[in-house]
């Protein structure tokens, strides 16, 4: 029976272009479970593919708890529904943050135009109408804190 490929953390950081120091925070947070060699940790292709979940999840934006509770839903079960339907879940919530975020950008850079274009304005006026534009400004601003 051939032995099971296994990973050193030099490797694994290696190929995923992290520091051994977050394979060990990972581990520290129940993501990734080596076994040992003396001091060494042995990493299974499973920990591979923990490993490769977990940084597939915080690309998305998830939060460590929600990739570990996706990970452990899987635990070798062959009916992934359970995980699949949770995972749709998750991506759900994660994109209606993102949709929010959006828009609050776009939101955002709308004022930005609008001051933009105020302050494009002030510049091209005389002194006494820059005042008393530059003091709507100001009241706009304030108005929409």
């Amino acid at each position: 029976m051939a032995s099971e490929q296994t990973y050193t953390i030099t490797e694994l950081a290696r190929e995923f272009d992290v520091t051994p120091r977050a394979i060990r925070f990972y581990e520290d947070q129940g993501l990734l479970k080596p076994s040992r060699a003396g001091r060494t940790r042995v990493y299974s292709k499973a920990d591979r593919t923990r490993l490769k979940l977990t940084l597939r999840g915080k690309r998305l934006g998830l939060s460590l708890a929600e990739i570990k509770e996706l990970i452990e839903m899987h635990g070798g079960v062959r009916n992934a529904a359970p995980q699949l339907l949770r995972f749709l879940v998750v991506l759900a919530d994660r994109r209606a943050a993102l949709e929010q975020q959006r828009e609050d950008i776009e939101a955002v850079l709308g004022e930005i135009d609008s001051l933009e274009q105020q302050c494009s304005e002030l510049l091209g006026h005389d002194a006494s109408s820059a005042a008393e534009e530059r003091a709507e400004v100001v009241r706009r601003m304030r108005a929409g804190a």
